[in-house]
């Protein structure tokens, strides 16, 4: 991780290079997590603005932005698939941040434990 910034306080969210909507792309992985393929440790993208990267500092749970409902909401609360944040980290440009997390259960909206599933090794063409 040498070329990514670690994001420790509130004043080092005024370095993160927001787009025209005020939202930064944020990759969620699970660090911990041993995978074969590469992938199962990358839990889900999603974006954030900056009181959802505060709250996130704050109280150690990832929170985003909710493009479709307009509005913060913590990965979790509603169904109890949290994730707590180990890490937030910039990379070279500070325009996508990177959330180190401790996963528990699903992240995928469609129950599949990573929105990055690969097929299984006989479906692959």
């Amino acid at each position: 991780m040498n070329n990514l910034r670690t994001i420790e306080t509130i004043q080092e969210i005024d370095q993160l290079q927001f787009n025209k909507d005020g939202l930064i792309p944020v990759v969620c992985i699970d660090g911990d997590r041993m995978c074969v393929d590469g992938l199962r440790s990358y839990r889900m993208q999603a974006f954030a603005n900056s009181e959802a990267v505060q709250t996130t500092l704050e109280t150690g749970f990832a929170t985003f932005w909710s493009r479709s409902r307009n509005e913060l909401w913590t990965k979790g609360m509603t169904s109890g698939n949290t994730m707590s944040v180990r890490g937030i980290y910039a990379d070279c440009d500070y325009d996508s941040l990177l959330f180190d997390v401790d996963a528990r259960g699903p992240s995928c909206h469609t129950g599949a434990l990573t929105c990055f599933e690969l097929p299984n090794e006989g479906e692959l063409m």
